[in-house]
């Protein structure tokens, strides 16, 4: 009995330990000094109880509770534009490819595999003058249903005796959201451009930072392309919270800064409280309240 006592008081020690170590679901209220406020206003919020950690979405664009886990969305816009330069000749030799299927494989055996849809007719090419531009170009019907759509610059021609050549001075690949805002995507630097010819692979298109260029050579037929990157224009990073307290700070009230909410509309707050400790993690409490910003 007396070498089992030891291990009798180890063991009440741990099992108290560990029931101490143990947190519960917290206890938090919040309200706020209003519920309709000017843009500038300052909106405070009080808290009572004693979260450990607190998260604050204040529902603005990028930090609403609902898209934390969301990685696509909808109803977004691909929007292409380029500048180009048809020069020694006008043969209107160069057509717009899109395809919503290409597998990323930069070879023509993966190409070929494809479904290409022509577009050209969509765009204003060169004929002769320089810096033309294409207009802005909708290709959303190739991003739907979370879909990404790959452009590509394909030059033909038979054998020439005499020089032909085309250059892309410029490329833009925007994302215009429902509400009108536009985010680049890509430009002729940041696209991913890759050559690949399908005959004569000596002459194929020249890459830069600034432009595309494919010239034929002297006498022998060519078919080259040149393929961007894929572009989706509704994938979407999770939005994220504002952590506004964790287990080292006090706080029984919060003011955010009072241009966050810059435009007049309802948003949802939500604030979301939590505490954890190694040996457990209890549900999260949610306290969500409306506000409304007028102009």
């Amino acid at each position: 009995m007396n070498k089992l006592f030891p291990y009798i008081i180890c063991s009440l020690l741990l099992a108290s330990c560990s029931k101490r170590d143990e947190v519960d679901t917290p206890v938090f209220e919040v309200a706020a000094n209003g519920s309709t406020f000017k843009l500038g206003d300052s909106i405070i919020f009080t808290f009572t109880g004693t979260p450990q950690n607190i998260v604050f979405w204040p529902g603005t664009p990028g930090r609403v509770y609902e898209f934390r886990e969301r990685t696509f969305t909808t109803g977004n816009k691909l929007l292409v534009k380029f500048n180009t330069y048809q020069q020694f000749g006008v043969r209107n030799n160069m057509t717009v490819l899109v395809s919503n299927d290409f597998n990323g494989v930069y070879d023509t055996t993966n190409v070929k595999a494809a479904t290409w849809t022509d577009v050209t007719s969509r765009f204003t090419l060169s004929t002769g003058a320089d810096q033309t531009q294409s207009g802005t170009v909708d290709l959303s019907e190739f991003a739907n249903n979370n879909k990404a759509a790959t452009l590509a610059f394909r030059y033909v021609t038979p054998a020439l005796a005499g020089p032909n050549r085309w250059v892309v001075r410029t490329f833009n690949a925007d994302n215009q959201s429902p509400d009108g805002a536009i985010t680049p995507m890509a430009t002729m630097s940041t696209a991913a451009w890759k050559a690949i010819s399908f005959a004569n692979p000596a002459s194929n298109w020249s890459i830069t930072s600034s432009q595309l260029l494919s010239q034929a050579t002297a006498n022998n037929a060519d078919d080259d392309w040149v393929l961007s990157k894929s572009f989706n224009p509704n994938t979407a990073t999770p939005d994220k919270g504002i952590a506004i307290k964790n287990i080292t700070t006090n706080l029984t009230r919060y003011a955010p800064a009072t241009d966050l909410f810059n435009k007049a509309g309802t948003y949802k707050v939500v604030f979301e409280a939590s505490n954890a400790s190694y040996q457990n993690m209890p549900a999260r409490v949610l306290k969500e309240l409306t506000i409304t910003i007028t102009p």
